[in-house]
């Protein structure tokens, strides 16, 4: 009878997903239902995994982070990155096509959205690439591909709500994911110079007094990634209160230095940053809520005896997770995908002996892919809407890209050491805190 009653509301919820009812209804729903029907368990537990949410130590950084990336968002930053990375490599063949990944992966790492950095750093980039010669089909794939190549770097915000979940070092995350980010960028970039080279794309020569008057409209940005960067892994300050610094940071050099943000414009950064925080917050809450509900039940273990009687093999149970996570990743949002399934997640890998940093690494290398993969790829659908080009032939333009990001996936997976290096290297002398 509880395994009906299970597969009846599964249903229903199901039904509730295609019809578009909001997903923090549904699991919010859901976690609510499993627990007065099928668990012994009082529903209050719903409440005190919010109230435990709510006073978590880590659980500051997150609005400020998206705080401090809607500021950066709002403001000119974007152009003003944009102009100083191409004087430094607009020499290169296929250089502005660099800088569309360079640019677009550190507007994601900061601003935590990939929706963000296409419909802003996109709009400004797709006529610049148009007019040196780059094919629209070509433009719109790279800007497209780039749009989720900062998950990986910090201050990426599915880090550090996968650290929170799964109770993983967020420290040790960030760390692992500079080689593996790297790798992305590398071979989305290497890919760019190679249309350039192909295509002969016309280059812009280097300019000595170019650069350094675009590196003057950006020395206030430069200091920032150091003070975050190092302050981290130096040990002098957490992640939180990184996320402190950074917001304080934005704040002044945008509205008190460059003078882009008035104060009418920052009450309206304020809220818009607030309710995605609250949306964010509430998902998380409900979510784990519904983890609770699947412990409770020892649905992780049954999951996990189901896949030791079929999978006995570690690189097959890792091809077969690369295969399920990007599907999810077609379905869900990032902060959904990785509240809902990485719990159910870990304990299988580490059956395995597959490092929890490592695995972060690859849940989330995975996520990233799933942002660009047909049908339903959510960065599929944004870039539809910004350029205006019909969501089927984006399909056919995103699958070089989609090729050299499962070349990337692959090398992840089965190469722990790209993603561990740092950590086997420095983790016994770099002091790394706790969130």
């Amino acid at each position: 009878m509880g395994e009906l009653l299970t597969i009846s509301l599964t249903l229903c919820f199901l039904t509730a997903i295609i019809c578009g009812t909001p997903i923090y209804a549904i699991i919010g729903g859901s976690s609510a239902l499993f627990f007065v029907y099928i668990s012994d368990v009082s529903m209050a537990s719903v409440i005190i995994e919010m109230n435990r949410l709510a006073n978590a130590p880590g659980i500051i950084a997150i609005p400020l982070f998206i705080f401090t990336g809607f500021l950066f968002a709002e403001s000119n930053a974007s152009s003003r990155l944009i102009k100083f990375s191409n004087a430094m490599l607009g020499w290169i063949p296929g250089g502005l096509a660099v800088v569309a990944v360079v640019v677009c992966t550190i507007f994601t790492a900061l601003t935590g959205g990939s929706g963000i950095t296409i419909v802003a750093v996109g709009g400004i980039l797709m006529p610049s690439l148009v007019k040196d010669h780059y094919s629209k089909q070509f433009s719109t794939g790279i800007i497209t591909a780039s749009g989720s190549s900062g998950v990986l770097f910090l201050p990426s915000l599915p880090i550090i709500i996968y650290g929170m979940v799964t109770g993983t070092n967020i420290s040790h995350l960030f760390m692992a994911g500079m080689l593996p980010g790297a790798l992305i960028v590398s071979l989305l970039s290497g890919f760019g110079i190679f249309y350039g080279f192909y295509h002969k794309v016309p280059t812009t020569p280097f300019s000595t007094s170019r650069f350094m008057e675009s590196a003057w409209e950006i020395k206030w940005m430069i200091p920032l990634p150091f003070l975050v960067i190092g302050g981290i892994y130096g040990g002098f300050i957490s992640v939180s209160e990184a996320a402190a610094v950074s917001a304080v940071y934005a704040l002044t050099t945008e509205c008190l230095i460059y003078r882009e943000i008035s104060m009418d414009k920052l009450i309206k950064i304020s809220i818009e940053s607030m309710i995605m925080v609250g949306a964010i917050l509430i998902i998380l809450s409900t979510a784990l809520g519904l983890t609770n509900f699947m412990v409770d039940q020892q649905i992780p273990q049954k999951i996990m005896e189901l896949v030791m009687v079929n999978i006995s093999n570690k690189v097959i149970f890792l091809l077969s997770l690369n295969l399920f996570l990007l599907v999810v990743g077609c379905l869900m949002d990032i902060f959904s995908a990785i509240v809902v399934v990485a719990p159910l997640i870990a304990p299988v890998a580490e059956q395995f002996q597959i490092d929890p940093v490592h695995l972060g690494i690859i849940f989330l290398a995975n996520l990233e892919m799933g942002y660009l993969t047909p049908p339903v790829g959510i960065n599929l659908f944004i870039s539809s809407l910004r350029f205006k080009i019909p969501v089927i032939p984006l399909y056919k333009t995103v699958i070089p890209f989609l090729l050299l990001l499962f070349i990337a996936l692959l090398l992840i997976s089965y190469i722990p050491e790209i993603s561990l290096f740092f950590l086997d290297i420095l983790g016994t002398r770099v002091p790394l805190l706790q969130i």
